[in-house]
This record gives C-alpha cells, sequence and structure tokens, in this order.
C-alpha cells in the first residue's frame, strides 16, 4: 500500500503492507508513521506554515510601522487607526475567512489577508506605545547635538523603542502561527491541514493530529525563542538593567 495524501484532504494512507500495533490500535504517538510520512505530508506543511507566518508578519509590521508614524505625526488620526486595528482583531477568525472567499478566492491569499489584519493590531499598539515612550529630554538632548529629525529618529528613538516593538512582534509572530491552523478548514495549506485531516476520520487518526498540532507548538516556542535572542541582542542595555 502507498503513502498518498488525496487533494480534496483526507488521512495519508500509511506506507506499510502491514500495519504496526500502534497504527491499529489508533494509538497517539505513531513513531514509523512519522518517520514514513515526514518527507511527503509534515516537512512541506511545515515549510508551508513557516512561510505563511514570515510573509504575514513581515508585511503586517510594514503596515503597521507606516500607520504607527501616521499617526504619531497627526494624532487626531491615532485613535481611529488604532479603533481600526481593534476591529479587524474582534472578527472571528472563521467568520474573517468567510468574508474574504468572494473577494480572494479559496487562495492562500486569503489566509495572508486575514493573518496580516490580526497582526495590526498587536504591532500598531506596541510600535506606538514604544516610540511615544522615550523621554522628551533625550530628544531634546539629541537635538542639542545638532542631529537631524531622521537621525534622532534612526538613532535615538528606534532603538530606545525597540524593547516594546520587538515584544509586540514576539506576540504577532506566536498568535499568527496559531492562527493560520485554521486556514486549512478552507484551504489545503500549512499545518493546519494534518490537523484537519485527522479529525475528518471517523476515529480522529491521533497521530497525525498529535503531529499537525506539535508541530505547531514547536514553531511557536522556536520563533519566541529567536525573537527573543534578537531582543536580547539589540537591546543589550537592558540586560545590564
Amino acid at each position: 500500500m502507498n503513502g498518498v495524501r488525496f487533494a480534496g484532504g483526507g488521512v495519508v494512507i500509511p506506507h506499510f503492507h502491514k500495519p504496526s500495533a500502534c497504527l491499529l490500535h489508533n494509538g497517539w504517538f505513531c513513531a514509523d508513521w512519522l518517520r514514513q510520512h515526514w518527507g511527503d505530508t509534515l516537512q512541506p506543511d511545515l515549510i508551508q506554515h513557516i512561510k505563511l507566518t514570515l510573509l504575514a508578519v513581515g508585511i503586517g509590521f510594514a503596515i503597521s510601522f507606516v500607520l504607527a508614524l501616521i499617526g504619531l505625526r497627526f494624532r487626531l488620526l491615532d485613535l481611529p487607526l488604532g479603533a481600526f486595528s481593534d476591529f479587524l482583531y474582534t472578527i472571528p477568525s472563521l467568520a474573517l475567512f468567510v468574508l474574504l472567499i468572494p473577494l480572494t478566492g479559496l487562495t492562500v491569499t486569503t489566509i495572508e489577508v486575514a493573518l496580516v489584519s490580526y497582526t495590526l493590531f498587536v504591532l500598531y499598539r506596541n510600535i506606538v506605545a514604544g516610540l511615544r515612550a522615550v523621554p522628551a529630554d533625550v530628544l531634546e538632548a539629541a537635538r542639542g547635538m545638532g542631529l537631524t529629525r531622521t537621525e534622532t529618529f534612526l538613532r535615538v528613538e528606534l532603538p530606545l523603542s525597540a524593547p516594546a516593538i520587538l515584544a509586540g512582534l514576539r506576540v504577532a509572530t506566536v498568535s499568527t502561527i496559531s492562527i493560520a491552523t485554521v486556514g486549512a478548514l478552507f484551504i489545503a495549506y500549512g499545518l493546519g491541514q494534518p490537523i484537519y485531516d485527522a479529525l475528518q476520520q471517523p476515529d480522529i487518526f491521533r497521530t497525525e493530529l498529535v503531529a499537525g498540532g506539535g508541530l505547531a507548538i514547536l514553531l511557536a516556542l522556536t520563533a519566541d525563542a529567536l525573537l527573543a535572542l534578537v531582543q536580547r541582542a539589540v537591546t543589550p542595555w537592558t540586560r545590564a538593567r
């Protein structure tokens, strides 16, 4: 029997002439299934999930950064921009996917638009909070040293606001990894797909469910740890304090 993943979803049939005892009893962790289907199922889904996350967080950060600068420059716009990001975050993920399908179809773009929308809430707030927390006397000292507005922003404001900005980036990344699994209900893409495939079986295929969910958790923890290291590297003064 050959290992097959059907295009419309469904369980991945193991590469076994004789299923192991673990598979026969639908065990929670069948290592033989994981070994057989790492290359054709789990690894591709993991790579897809990483791509989803990187693209969504990257675009979301760029949009949030621009909106934060606008909100800081024009204070009257800060409240509506913040309210808009709040509103997007309150929309249930399933509902947002359904609302987007008539516009973007059953494509990966639908997932990406939804994920980017959810990142704005955390990223916009943290960028604004970080930039506003820069002490006024520090800015005055920078101007007194002859720094231009651009130099002050790049050499003073950005470094001092980095802890808040990176903290928001960590939260946005972890939440994006989690929410991205929901997209598999509509589009076979990412680590939500093995979870959804396992749940579709009359008897839930436990190994595939644990593998998909476990990889999503591991990916979130790894991403958070890497961003924490980046945060420590770019803000050495916080360690000293």
